[in-house]
């Protein structure tokens, strides 16, 4: 994929790579790119930090901050229990200094390390080739903050105030604003996601605990009523301009609501979840970007949010331990895995690489090393992405990966 048409994400996520220096966001904030960026307040008496970056890369971030640094670190702010805003604690902790988290934290986190040989592989599979990880990251450092920030929490350094505001769903229940009121400037983590201006993901890919729309609403509203001259979120540059700010975050508001009530009407007139996500697109003047989540998936996140795991139109079997899978050894036995590739390559030669795939998954659970099956779920993904704007980075990295897959099987097969 030629460089400009990598999906925005992408670039976001990898911009540390050729930062020399520091960037001065003011004449007292440093930022420094990584994964989710890491920035430096400086004060009359010492330093506070908001996040630290990734734990690989947790040397080069110290090095690039070095320079900036003005006295002791007195306080570090983690906006988030990801291991993306936390994981260099460990390099910028000094004795004395006092770690933040938000409400919640140590739980949050304790789950997402409970369920790492769960979460890993998935985000292996996702995440590897953008990030041109080669092995296992290095392991996050154990992190208890010294406080976790109940709804708010207010604290001076070298005259300069901050304001801790809790606003969770951004990423995740500990989402914490880091608000300067003298400044008119607002850290917000990843609460308005990975790109300014986008579709919140609810859900990603990789699995977690779904947002809710209902917290992310709140904390956005409670976000824009702080009137922010600049807003400094977890990529990319910063937001500059108090109208611009509030007009992005009420375009934003009206977008989600938009999804949330097309929902939960389709629900109410009896339309699937399926036929919802096919057919939902935002009205013009609410048309938002979808580099990570996209509109139809915050329709299939919002429906199951208010009606749980349980589709209906799905069935009996969907109450019980046996999967559709359990039985596609019997379909293929009674048609045939030829006759079931080749309708599946019928159903490619007319554009329709879903229906293919679906076909493709029933051959290949039952014979994983079925050469023409294969080479139709490779057709099939190549399609997909042939139809993607590759704007965003979670369902390219997905349709890749899954390429990438289809061609390692087809070389062992051969």
């Amino acid at each position: 994929m030629a460089e400009e048409q990598k999906p925005a994400l992408a670039g976001l996520v990898r911009a540390g790579d050729v930062q020399a220096e520091a960037i001065a966001v003011t004449d007292f904030i440093f930022q420094v790119n990584d994964i989710s960026n890491l920035y430096l307040v400086t004060t009359n008496d010492g330093d506070v930090m908001v996040n630290t970056g990734f734990m690989d890369n947790a040397e080069r971030n110290a090095g690039l901050i070095a320079p900036v640094r003005s006295g002791p670190m007195r306080k570090i702010v983690l906006t988030q229990s990801h291991a993306d805003h936390f994981g260099g604690l460990d390099a910028f902790r000094e004795d004395g200094t006092e770690v933040i988290g938000g409400p919640g934290f140590e739980e949050a986190w304790a789950d997402m390390k409970r369920l790492q040989p769960f979460f890993g592989p998935r985000s292996g599979k996702l995440w590897a080739s953008t990030l041109r990880r080669s092995g296992t990251p290095k392991p996050p450092p154990e992190v208890r903050p010294d406080l976790q920030v109940d709804r708010t929490h207010s604290f001076e350094v070298g005259g300069r105030r901050f304001e801790l505001i809790s606003a969770p769903e951004g990423e995740t229940v500990d989402n914490l604003i880091v608000w300067l009121p003298d400044d008119r400037i607002a850290f917000t983590g990843n609460l308005v996601g990975p790109v300014w201006l986008s579709m919140p993901f609810f859900c990603t890919l990789r699995g977690d605990k779904p947002r809710a729309v209902w917290n992310t609403l709140k904390s956005l509203r409670t976000l824009r009523d702080l009137g922010a001259e600049i807003v400094i979120t977890g990529h990319g540059d910063p937001i500059r301009g108090a109208a611009r700010i509030a007009a992005d975050i009420d375009r934003m508001i009206g977008a989600i609501v938009w999804v949330r009530d097309y929902t939960l009407d389709g629900m109410n007139a009896g339309r699937t979840v399926h036929d919802l996500m096919r057919k939902a697109k935002l009205p013009e003047h609410l048309t938002i970007g979808e580099f990570h989540g996209k509109v139809a998936w915050a329709v299939k996140t919002i429906w199951d949010l208010y009606a749980g795991w349980f589709h209906y139109e799905d069935g009996t079997t969907e109450l019980y331990g046996v999967p559709r899978s359990a039985v596609h050894g019997d379909i293929v036995a009674l048609a045939g895995a030829d006759a079931l590739t080749d309708k599946a390559t019928a159903h490619l030669a007319e554009g329709r690489p879903l229906e293919a795939i679906h076909l493709v998954d029933i051959v290949l659970t039952a014979q994983p090393a079925h050469r023409a099956g294969l080479e139709a779920k490779k057709a099939a993904h190549e399609m997909l992405l042939a139809q993607s704007t590759a704007s965003n980075l979670s369902e390219t990295m997905w349709l890749r990966s899954e390429i990438a897959d289809a061609e390692r099987r087809l070389e062992a097969s051969a």
